[in-house]
């Protein structure tokens, strides 16, 4: 262990020695070449040096550094392009040590899916996608819903979920009929109107209210004139909508201009960002983040960080944006900005007057954010404490049960039975140890074979491997309580497979779904825990999901053999004619319902073979 160290310490050390003192990008890689860091810097020679040797004290540096193998250095001519770079490896490599972007997620947006052929607006409560524009976060769920509903009565934007619009019925659905939608399945609007469509939705929501209002307008008096008066009143009714929608964005600015405002609170490890984004001088939202990772950072760092992630995704950057007054000079990412949005970008701190009053609310709403979010932090770490308390307690346990290990069976009468394992590691689930398993077993329908079979090969995993390869970090750990979804016949199938290995004390108990008990091995009676205790709910919520989690995998093989099964049976159809059908059509139901011209007109397919494929799918008897 000792020479291994030495070697990464000189490795390291050769590797400071070498660097330039240009501007540039620089990764900190882990001893398995995951990143662990990305950083951008003015001169490299210093501030990498600075982790090694003393220059920065930041708290919670040294367990960076401790997990540091090698460091990869990339030269740039200009610290706007170190931005750039550090952007871009971040996105990629997503390092668990740098600054982490958290939305507030108990609120909802609106999505418009602009790099869709035919885009759809909705309702959502994340923010990440790529390809998607985001409005919101806006506080209330029933409000957006009703925001939808009149956007689509004005602008007729398809309603329908997937990347493609409609189905291949030929036939437009009924918002077509009801006029709620253009029918972009059938081809009734080309892709330029459309995106025209979506171009009007996008701005509405942006603040740009008064063309959609005109352009209605127009339209209504256009229809009185020629005595349409029945497209006349439908244009009415849209106008009133719109102007009722404008009407809720009620803090009107128009001094003030295109600005966005950012207040930022930080303490203890996270930091609370509030932007108010202002548009032709209308306050037309509030955005509520979280960034983690923060310890040791100020306030510039936090800027900087905060703004490479944000904007690095945003769909439009204003001119000027508003920072706290105690930030320095922010040159460099002026200079980024800039570059993003293709003209001058200013970040400055208001002196005085109304963008100073915005910067102040901003500022206060910040504060507020993170103090709520951390009396909520602070209840869930308590609540976590007292369920763990309660399951050693009532569950007569050496420890508390830091890692709980649960296991379940999916199947449907033999048909693709599934395992599935999911960990909670202090009472909060490690997706990343979550296992599952595809059933070996071939004797019937033996749920307690199954849950055998399963726990079997987990433990047979947990021995030490001599090959790299062989080690799964999931596997290695050990539990402090196993959790078996069902009653004493399951309980006795685990216990009887966790024999045949060599364990350390490991604490096995059942949940059975009917009445909430909890059995134990070598008692006759069940442990009925008080409802709505902590305790029962943490058990309940690590059952819960690792039903969801073996549900979800059983799903995937059934609708996969259900889809080997549906191909295999075609005539003139073999691998690579499956490969061509799934990828035109995109899933089996889509198969089933396309016509005889859109199977004889798949590329990769003979015209000879999809007339053939149609007349099996649609021979009499068959749905």
């Amino acid at each position: 262990m000792s020479t291994a160290t030495d070697n990464r310490t000189e490795r390291i050390e050769a590797q400071l020695k070498a660097l330039p003192a240009k501007p540039g990008v620089y990764l900190f890689r882990a001893a398995n070449d995951s990143v662990l860091y990305v950083g951008k810097a003015k001169s490299l020679r210093p501030r990498v040096r600075s982790y090694f040797r003393g220059g920065d004290t930041r708290a919670g540096l040294d367990r960076l550094i401790d997990r540091v193998d090698r460091i990869e250095i990339m030269v740039t001519s200009t610290e706007t392009e170190a931005f750039h770079l550090e952007q871009n490896f971040i996105k990629r490599h997503r390092p668990p040590f740098n600054v982490r972007l958290r939305d507030d997620k108990s609120y909802p947006y609106i999505a418009v899916t602009v790099d869709d052929d035919f885009p759809r607006v909705m309702f959502t409560r994340e923010r990440h996608r790529r390809g998607v524009v985001y409005f919101g976060p806006y506080a209330n769920a029933k409000k957006v819903r009703e925001t939808l509903d009149v956007l689509n009565r004005v602008f007729r934007f398809r309603p329908c979920e997937g990347p493609q619009p409609g189905r291949h019925s030929g036939i437009p659905c009924l918002d077509y009929h009801i006029d709620r939608c253009l029918a972009p399945c059938v081809n009734y609007v080309s892709k330029e109107d459309y995106r025209g469509i979506i171009d009007g939705v996008v701005d509405f929501l942006s603040g740009e209210t008064e063309p959609i209002q005109r352009q209605i307008e127009e339209r209504m008096q256009a229809a009185s004139e020629r005595q349409d008066f029945e497209e006349a009143a439908r244009m009415r009714n849209r106008l009133f909508s719109v102007r009722h929608l404008a009407e809720r964005q009620a803090a009107d600015k128009r001094a003030i201009g295109t600005v966005d405002v950012i207040g930022i609170a930080s303490s203890k490890g996270t930091a609370a960002v509030q932007v108010f984004p202002l548009r032709g001088g209308r306050l037309t939202d509030r955005h509520s983040f979280f960034l983690e990772n923060i310890e040791g950072q100020d306030l510039d760092a936090l800027l900087e960080a905060f703004c490479l992630e944000y904007y690095g995704s945003a769909p439009s950057i204003p001119p000027l944006i508003v920072v706290p007054p105690d930030a320095g000079t922010l040159a460099g990412l002026e200079e980024f900005l800039s570059d993003l949005r293709g003209t001058k970008v200013e970040v400055r701190p208001a002196r005085r007057g109304e963008k100073r009053r915005l910067q102040e609310l901003a500022q206060q709403n910040a504060e507020l954010a993170l103090e709520t979010d951390s009396l909520r932090s602070e209840r869930t770490r308590l609540r976590r404490i007292e369920a763990l308390e309660e399951l050693r307690e009532r569950l007569n346990l050496e420890s508390l049960p830091i890692r709980i290990e649960c296991f379940d069976i999916s199947n449907i009468q033999e048909s693709a039975p599934v395992g599935s394992m999911v960990v909670f590691q202090d009472a909060v689930p490690k997706k990343a140890h979550y296992r599952k398993f595809g059933i070996r077993h071939e004797g019937g329908q033996d749920d307690f074979a199954m849950m055998a079979e399963v726990v079997s090969r987990r433990f047979a995993r947990a021995r030490p491997s001599a090959s790299a390869v062989d080690y799964d970090e999931g596997f290695a750990a050990i539990p402090n309580l196993v959790v078996i979804d069902g009653g004493k016949g399951q309980l006795a199938a685990a216990l009887a497979a966790m024999q045949s290995f060599d364990l350390p004390r490991v604490a096995v108990i059942a949940l059975a779904k009917r009445e909430e008990e909890v059995f134990v091995p070598g008692r006759p009676d069940p442990i009925v825990l008080e409802p709505g205790s902590a305790g029962l709910q943490l058990l309940q919520r690590v059952r819960d999901e690792a039903h969801r989690f073996a549900l979800g995998f059983h799903r995937q093989r059934r609708d996969k053999t259900s889809r080997e099964s549906i191909l295999d049976a075609l005539p003139g159809v073999g691998p690579a004619r499956k490969r061509a059908l799934m990828r035109h059509f995109g899933s089996p139901e889509r198969l089933l319902a396309a016509t005889a011209e859109e199977l004889e007109g798949v590329p990769g397919v003979p015209a000879k073979t999809g007339r053939q494929i149609y007349a099996v799918l649609h021979r009499a008897g068959r749905a």
